[in-house]
């Protein structure tokens, strides 16, 4: 049986779960990187209940994910923004679109496509060595212990 947390476990994907290992978590992050920033806009995105939504951007906040920063004083009202260590997430979230675009694909096709900038080309993302930046296909990747 899995326990509810991953404490104690020495394993980076395990204190990464911690995080943003939450299905509403991930959705949060998926509406910030598409410019989402407000509480209301939040909601109206993603049909969440407001106290859902309030534990998991005060939870993103606590970690560094997301900052609260001040936009208006009466009545205060806040955004929700991406700190680096969030922004970082994009990557990982466009990794877990792919995957579902292929294997779980909706009949209507896939609703977004990430295009890179600068010629509007499909943007994919796929592991490469950092020693001679080769791309490497998935069954060409080893994962082994360092200690």
């Amino acid at each position: 049986m899995l326990r509810r947390t991953y404490d104690g476990q020495d394993c980076s994907l395990a204190r990464t779960l911690e995080v943003v290992g939450e299905r509403w978590t991930l959705l949060i992050i998926r509406s910030a990187l598409l410019g989402t920033t407000r509480f209301d806009g939040f909601l109206d995105h993603l049909e969440i209940a407001r106290t859902v939504l309030t534990n998991r951007l005060g939870r993103l906040v606590e970690h560094g994910v997301m900052e609260r920063v001040p936009y208006q004083e009466r009545p205060p009202r806040y955004e929700y923004r991406l700190t680096r260590m969030g922004r970082d997430l994009a990557r990982a979230v466009l990794v877990l679109m792919q995957w579902g675009d292929r294997h779980l694909p909706s009949e209507h096709g896939p609703r977004r496509r990430a295009e890179h900038l600068g010629c509007e080309g499909p943007v994919v993302v796929l592991p490469h060595c950092a020693t001679c930046d080769t791309p490497i296909p998935d069954d060409e990747v080893q994962v082994r212990p360092l200690r």
